[in-house]
């Protein structure tokens, strides 16, 4: 008899942007019968599917014609609020009601702080509050003193968080600054230790100069497919390039372009430079958590790698 403490099961499939996850995570699904839930805090938006390069519905078929169950795509409006508290509360309950039915809930996709607040079983802080005040504070200190002033604050304070965040990453270093303020603990004490579930945390990785010309070439083929007139869309449609996922790479650079602020050659530019500079920050995220890393190059096909990942899943979890 099944112990009733038994905890449900999850895999996951992360790397760096570019490095191929959709293709292989959709394989390792058909074969182990799993349901993907997205883990790209861009996917959830609807009408940002170019720049976010999303999946198409008619693409959700792994090559030997078995259609694969999405989750989290297309579930807000751009101007719709959503945290990593909503999405670690969506993703749990979805991951019970796969687990219940069955089949195996497979996370996939590289934003590391959505994937570790699910898998690791984040306790977030409702109780702080979001102060404008103490923000605009801190905006102001960081225009006069530049990023590396509020991280040394923060490393003062709460050294964890510190490490975990990139020196730049200023919107989470005043978070993490506004939640010791106010609450005086400091963030990383709300971070669980004791993983939720059983857990299969399968990566993908490249050469990093493959990872950075296949990023150039997909921010080549994103403009080809029109990105420029999504994001005119979009405005048109009354989203503010003040919105959080206005901001986001290829969408802030297209609205800078198409408010004169550069020119189209500079925006691609930094397009692509933004976004190497993002798959590096995506593998530091891992750096010292249990992955088992698959180097892609080491397979024959993507076929033989799937079955390889899907080996290691089913060890793994006893499945």
């Amino acid at each position: 008899m099944e112990s009733e403490n038994m905890k449900d099961k999850v895999a996951v499939i992360l790397g760096p942007t570019a490095v191929g996850k959709t293709a292989i995570s959709l394989q390792v699904a058909a074969n182990l019968g799993a349901e993907i839930i997205s883990c790209d805090s861009m996917q959830f938006y609807k009408g940002m599917d170019i720049g976010t390069d999303k999946i198409k519905p008619e693409a959700m078929v792994a090559a030997n014609g078995k259609r694969v169950p999405h989750h989290m795509i297309d579930i807000l409006r751009p101007d719709e609020p959503y945290t990593v508290a909503d999405f670690q509360a969506a993703a749990v309950d979805l991951i019970r009601e796969i687990n219940a039915r069955g089949s195996l809930p497979l996370l996939v996709g590289g934003t590391g702080l959505y994937i570790s607040a699910v898998v690791e079983g984040y306790k977030f802080v409702e109780e702080a509050p979001i102060d404008e005040a103490f923000r605009q504070a801190r905006l102001a200190e960081l225009a006069k003193n530049g990023p590396e002033f509020l991280h040394q604050q923060l490393a003062e304070l709460d050294p964890v968080t510190a490490g975990k965040l990139h020196v730049k990453d200023s919107r989470r270093i005043i978070r993490a600054l506004e939640v010791y303020y106010f609450i005086g603990e400091p963030l990383s004490r709300f971070v669980g230790n004791e993983a939720s579930y059983d857990t299969a945390l399968v990566g993908l990785i490249r050469p990093r100069e493959e990872i950075y010309a296949k990023i150039d070439e997909r921010v080549d083929e994103m403009i080809l497919a029109g990105l420029a007139d999504e994001v005119k869309g979009l405005l048109a449609a009354g989203y503010s390039r003040s919105l959080r996922p206005m901001c986001a790479l290829g969408y802030k650079q297209i609205c800078a372009f198409l408010a004169g602020e550069m020119d189209f050659e500079q925006a691609v530019f930094e397009i692509k430079r933004d976004t190497r500079r993002f798959a590096k920050r995506q593998l530091t995220w891992w750096r010292h958590k249990e992955v088992t890393w698959f180097e892609v190059n080491d397979f024959l096909d993507k076929m033989v790698l799937a079955d390889a990942i899907s080996c290691h899943i089913k060890k793994t979890l006893g499945i």
